[in-house]
């Protein structure tokens, strides 16, 4: 549902999530769309004159994909990419105009919606190419797709000898209007990897076979690559949202979420002791703690615990002290003065003030991407301009 029907509806926007209202939240969720927005300009910049596309599957990353797709409306995309026919349609209710395209394809009866909704199936198989083929027959005009060939991820994705037979067999593709031949690299966060040189050489070879359309190889990392990567068009997903998508450097990218959570107690300890499950931190006495009403249920992995994740609480930064809980997570504050806490205080977890998505990722030992899609839905969301 677009933001302006929830305005008119009589919900607020900036806490509404998927059908639900958060009117009691003690932690509250920031999605910076300016910063999403910046992002795409500079990979738009970046790539011109290729089209950058976005990519936003999973919910737009967990961020929440209507407004974020919006606002990249206003940037100048049109054209979405999205896993899954569920997520395609819920999108095209936002965006009755844009363009989307469905990186799984068609699946056996789902070809009727892809027609009433207006979608582009991503064919990654011979099986889906023929039967989105014999869709095409009777119809007005061609059906667009685009056609995903593997060039060393060997996931999805028609081979390489399947693109050649298709050539010399074009009666396969009869109806079919293939706007776009795209890969995927498998190493692009790895700027010396030679993966991607061999991918670039096998795709360079697919535009000689294939031809008479446009060519898509670039992710993230190829956005920020040299411009051999570029093509016709990128597809964006995690760069969009401010994480890095290489796993060295510093990032041009501007940070899209800030996570802040009111604290639940604070506690003076009257007695040498431990914090949480497992007794795995030491506190002294007079030690002070603050609890959070945020825990691995809400998408702060247990796996940050013991390892020096931290927040930043009245301006102070302190460390998480013991395990992350389903609901709960523990600071040690001992250091921040105690006439700079109030019943309004709060703490910051993510954010521009505190551990970036990537710091947490490495800290937890996973990737952004994670860190992001798992962000839970009892959050308050803001959606900041």
């Amino acid at each position: 549902m677009p933001l302006e029907s929830l305005r008119d509806s009589g919900h607020d926007a900036a806490i509404y999530v998927k059908g639900k209202t958060m009117h009691y939240a003690d932690a509250t969720l920031t999605v910076h769309l300016d910063a999403i927005a910046a992002n795409y300009r500079l990979i738009a910049t970046r790539v011109a004159p290729a089209e950058a596309a976005a990519v936003v599957k999973a919910d737009a990353y967990g961020l929440g994909v209507i407004p974020v797709a919006e606002r990249l409306v206003k940037e100048g995309c049109r054209l979405f990419f999205v896993a899954t026919l569920d997520e395609a349609v819920e999108l095209r209710i936002g965006l009755p105009s844009a363009t989307i395209a469905v990186f799984h394809g068609v699946r056996f009866g789902q070809e009727q919606v892809f027609l009433e909704h207006h979608l582009i199936p991503v064919l990654n198989t011979l099986e889906q190419i023929s039967r989105w083929s014999v869709m095409a027959v009777g119809a007005p005009s061609a059906l667009p797709a685009m056609m995903h060939i593997d060039t060393g991820m060997n996931r999805l994705g028609l081979s390489i000898s399947e693109a050649e037979a298709l050539v010399r067999t074009p009666e396969k593709l009869r109806g079919l209007d293939v706007q776009a031949v795209m890969s995927h690299l498998a190493c692009s966060s790895d700027r010396e990897s030679l993966m991607n040189h061999e991918q670039l050489k096998f795709f360079n070879q697919l535009r000689t076979i294939i031809t008479g359309t446009k060519y898509s190889l670039a992710n993230s990392g190829g956005c920020l690559a040299d411009a051999c990567y570029h093509f016709d068009m990128v597809r964006p997903g995690c760069a969009l949202y401010g994480i890095n998508p290489y796993y060295s450097g510093e990032s041009p990218l501007a940070p899209a979420v800030t996570l802040r959570a009111k604290i639940l107690q604070i506690r003076t300890v009257d007695r040498a002791g431990s914090v949480g499950y497992g007794a795995s931190y030491a506190v002294q006495k007079g030690g002070r703690l603050a609890v959070l009403p945020v825990g691995y249920a809400d998408g702060y992995l247990r796996s940050l615990s013991g390892n020096g994740a931290w927040a930043r609480v009245a301006g102070v930064k302190v460390p998480v002290a013991g395990r992350v809980s389903m609901d709960m997570v523990v600071l040690d504050i001992s250091d921040v003065p105690e006439g700079k806490l109030t019943a309004a205080s709060e703490a910051e977890l993510l954010g521009v003030n505190s551990m970036s998505v990537d710091e947490a990722a490495t800290r937890a030992g996973t990737i952004g991407y994670e860190i992001l899609t798992r962000l839970g839905k009892r959050f308050k969301r803001v959606y900041a301009a």
